[in-house]
């Protein structure tokens, strides 16, 4: 996978927000994140996120779609679905689908009582993995995620070794307006990430490190 993107599936990157930034959709109890996407100083496309909520579990969705273009061509396309179910804290079932620029990747997965077995497949090339019975994503929406020291690429299903820290407190624009952040700085092989969140650990934006020296960047719409 291109390293534009590495990291963000889950960047997913599978890659957000304020209270101000809460949109309600039909039911009360689901949340959604939507993310202008730029390479640079160039907008590339979309990344959204729904999270809701039903007792002790959640689903969350994920949509993602890139294009990055290189003078009139479109030079690398990227579209990410992902579909989760968690249960008290720990993943239990994953489906998702992503065509990187013709590379197409897709993992089914679901808990045991012992593991968490899961399918992973790039284009005609399937494995099957056993993990942990609990296991984290990258949750971006849920900050207690950056506790956890391994968890789950939801594109090509690698269980990444990760190390957050928490780089300090400053001001960010959002949405027009100016608000006080948290930065955390994730990392690990071939990862660096940058993630804000609100004082009230609301989800605000992501930076994550490009190929040639360049920043992909999520901007709430």
């Amino acid at each position: 996978m291109n390293k534009i993107f590495t990291g963000l599936s889950g960047l997913i990157l599978s890659l957000a927000l304020s209270a101000a930034a809460l949109a309600n959709t039909d039911s009360a109890a689901t949340r959604e994140w939507a993310f202008r996407v730029y390479l640079d100083d160039s907008e590339i496309g979309s990344h959204t996120f729904f999270v809701t909520d039903e007792g002790d579990g959640r689903e969350i969705r994920t949509e993602a779609e890139f294009n990055v273009k290189f003078l009139f061509f479109n030079a690398y396309k990227y579209r990410h679905n992902n579909t989760e179910r968690w249960e008290n804290g720990c993943l239990e079932t994953i489906e998702s689908e992503t065509n990187a620029n013709g590379d197409f990747y897709e993992l089914n997965g679901s808990v045991t009582d012992e593991a968490f077995v899961m399918s992973k497949a790039l284009d005609d090339d399937r494995d099957q993995v056993t993990l942990p019975n609990c296991v984290t994503t990258f949750a971006y929406w849920d900050p207690r995620f950056l506790e956890k020291s391994r968890l789950l690429n939801t594109q090509t299903g690698e269980y990444v070794n990760v190390e957050a820290e928490l780089v300090g407190e400053e001001l960010l624009s959002v949405r027009g307006d100016t608000v006080a952040a948290n930065r955390y700085r994730l990392t690990g092989e071939d990862l660096e990430i940058e993630l804000w969140y609100s004082q009230d650990d609301e989800w605000l934006a992501l930076e994550s490190a490009a190929k040639g020296g360049r920043r992909l960047r999520y901007e709430l719409i």
